[in-house]
Order: structure tokens, then C-alpha cells, then sequence
């Protein structure tokens, strides 16, 4: 997918409300502050101290898309400004400009909660956070903070609410397997591939059964796939059975499929116990479809979770974009991507979509 900019970086900030007081004596431009952020994130800035670090020592590059009346801010400029931000409307703009920048989504979208890496440290409470990553193009398209673990059923369907899922899979684990939520992805257009444990105890009983009924008939579309990965061979059997007549649809809406996964780990001639998983999903699925997408679901664990209080949303996500750009043949990490855009100006300007001074004035 070539890499678009049919909405500007500039724009979508538009959307964001300064909440400083302009009689506080205000001298640094809102938007400005944001861009020289997200460029700085693209460019392999961690820290406020690395992005005010990094805005002085490219202010002649920014000036070239920037007024920058008064310089480049400080790094106290920075905190002030990050720590007023309402995170929800930086998300919502960031959400916007990442979508014209990689275009429509396809595949799937993968929902997951884990808890803040080191954010229960010295006594405090742990940040939970949940996150929908697309799979296809490894992006988070957006993050709802969590008091608790256990507050994820009540996370998931605001997170769904701010999401576009026309045509796509929604891959959520047993944690989000309620009828509420099914109803609430087919009623957006999206369809739902839920894991099914213990806390939905008929469903789970009803699909163990049916699979052991059904065993030896060709009813069962069945898949296996293994591959080595570091020096293991991991892999997973699929099978996959019609959910007519199984599944209550008033329950569970438009379910077509049952699907049970048994996943393969081995190390050596040692082979690990696995846990078989089911799930119900709204879409036809395959064997090797629901393989797939149970492998796709995995990526959204690969989500970064620092814990940097003032950085948000928008900024701690937004080096992901560089992963889209196929017009970059070279292979490498995100990370060296990362610094391939601190040293080149012209990948920047692709990212972010900016446009310079002399061009706006016609």
C-alpha cells in the first residue's frame, strides 16, 4: 500500500482545543507545538527532553512548514502543554489523520487489555489500558484507559464506539465475549470472532460437545500449520463447524461459525502442554481463516505500553506509520526506520504530510 496524505497533519490538529489561557501570555502556536511533537516521535524521540532537544537542532528544517515565531518551545512548554491536552480529542484527530494517510482498512481488528508496564510501581495502582490494533497494517487505532482489569466489558464498547468496523473482523478474547458486544459490532457492520472460556458456560459446554460429536464427520473443515520460529516449531490445528442450529442467534447475532484451535509449541523433543480454545464468529471462517486470524490477534500483544505520563496518544503511536511506507524497499526494524526519518528530511515530510510556507500563500 503506497503511503497517501489526502488529509493534512495540520488540519486534523485543528480539531484539538488549546486549553491554555491566552492572557497567561501564550508564545508558541498550539498546532505548531503538536506538529514539532509527532515529528520528533517519527524521528525516534522517546522523551519530551529528546523532542525539545530534537526541535532545536532542526528549527531551520520546521521553518520551512512552521512560522515558529518565537523559536521552538521548551521543554517546560512541552510538559504544560501535553499535560493539558485532552487525550480523547488528540485520539480522535490522530485516528482521522492516520486514516487518510494508509487508507481503508482491510482485515481484521484485534481488541486486548493489559496493564501499564511499570505504572504499579512504589505502591500505586496499575493503569489498564485496552487497544484495538489492525492487524493488516500492525497500527493502534485507538486506547481506553482502564481503573482495573476487570473494567475491560465496560472499555471495549467505547472503544467500538469511536471506531469505523464496516466490513471487518473483530478479534476479541474471552474477556469480551458478551452478547452486548456481538450485538454492538454486527449493529456498526463489523463481524465478531470471540474466544469462548468459562465465563459463558453453556456456549462453552454446547460447542465442546458438538466437536466431539462431530469428530469423524467430513462435516468438519479442518487446517494444520506449523512453521520454526527461533529454533522452535509452533503452530496450530484448526477445525471449524457451521453454528446453525447450535448457536441461539438472539443471543449471539448473525453466528455462522464454531471454531476450536489447538495450538502446537516445540521446543527440541520437548512438547508444551497447550490449552484448546473455541470461539463463535459471525463471518463463514475456514479452517485456515480462523488460523489466521487467531495468529493476527496475537500482534495486538506486541503493542507498546510505556509509561510516560505525558505523552499521549497520538505521539507514543504515531512511529507506526513509518512500517507503511512501501515505497521504502529497504528492510529493517521499526527502530532504524525511526532513525531513518531523524536523518531524512523528504521521509518526514511523507509521513506527516506537511506542506511548506511558500506553497500555502498561491
Amino acid at each position: 500500500m503506497t503511503v497517501t496524505t489526502s488529509v493534512s497533519l495540520m488540519c486534523c490538529l485543528r480539531e484539538v482545543n488549546d486549553a491554555r489561557r491566552p492572557s497567561n501570555g501564550t508564545l508558541h502556536d498550539f498546532q505548531e507545538i503538536l506538529v514539532i511533537a509527532m515529528a520528533g516521535a517519527l524521528s525516534d524521540c522517546d522523551t519530551i527532553e529528546d523532542i525539545a532537544y530534537w526541535g532545536r537542532r532542526k528549527e531551520t528544517w520546521l521553518r520551512k512548514f512552521l512560522v515558529l515565531k518565537n523559536g521552538i518551545p521548551s521543554k517546560k512548554t512541552f510538559l504544560r502543554v501535553f499535560r493539558a491536552l485532552d487525550p480523547k480529542q488528540v485520539e480522535v484527530a490522530f485516528r482521522r489523520w492516520v486514516a487518510g494517510v494508509v487508507g481503508a482498512l482491510g482485515g481484521s481488528v484485534a481488541f486486548d487489555g493489559k496493564a501499564v508496564r511499570v505504572s504499579g510501581s512504589g505502591g500505586e495502582t496499575a493503569i489498564h489500558m485496552v487497544s484495538a490494533f489492525a492487524t493488516e497494517l500492525a497500527i493502534v487505532l485507538g486506547q481506553e484507559k482502564l481503573a482495573s482489569k476487570s473494567n475491560e466489558i465496560t472499555a471495549i464498547p467505547e472503544l467500538l464506539k469511536a471506531l469505523y468496523i464496516k466490513g471487518l473482523l473483530v478479534t476479541i478474547d474471552a474477556m469480551g465475549c458478551q452478547k452486548t458486544i456481538a450485538r454492538q459490532i454486527t449493529d456498526q457492520g463489523g463481524d465478531y470472532l470471540l474466544a469462548v472460556k468459562g465465563k459463558q458456560p453453556t456456549l462453552l459446554e454446547a460447542i465442546e460437545t458438538e466437536f466431539i460429536d462431530q469428530y469423524q464427520s467430513e462435516a468438519v473443515d479442518r487446517h494444520r500449520q506449523a512453521r520454526n520460529s527461533h529454533g522452535r516449531i509452533v503452530g496450530q490445528i484448526a477445525s471449524v463447524l457451521p453454528a446453525q442450529g447450535l448457536v441461539d442467534l438472539a443471543d449471539w447475532p448473525k453466528c455462522q461459525t464454531i471454531g476450536l484451535v489447538d495450538p502446537l509449541r516445540k521446543v527440541g523433543d520437548k512438547e508444551s502442554n497447550f490449552e484448546r480454545r473455541y470461539y463463535i464468529s459471525s463471518r463463514a471462517l475456514t479452517a485456515e481463516e480462523l488460523v489466521a486470524a487467531v495468529r493476527g490477534h496475537c500482534g495486538v500483544e506486541s503493542v507498546p505500553q510505556a509509561h510516560r505520563k505525558e505523552v499521549q496518544y497520538g505521539l507514543t503511536n504515531c512511529g507506526d506509520l513509518i512500517r507503511r511506507d512501501t515505497t521504502d524497499k529497504t528492510k529493517a526494524s521499526l527502530r532504524l526506520k525511526r532513525r531513518k526519518a531523524a536523518r531524512d528530511g523528504d521521509v518526514r515530510i511523507n509521513r506527516l504530510g506537511l506542506i511548506a510556507l511558500c506553497e500555502t500563500r498561491f
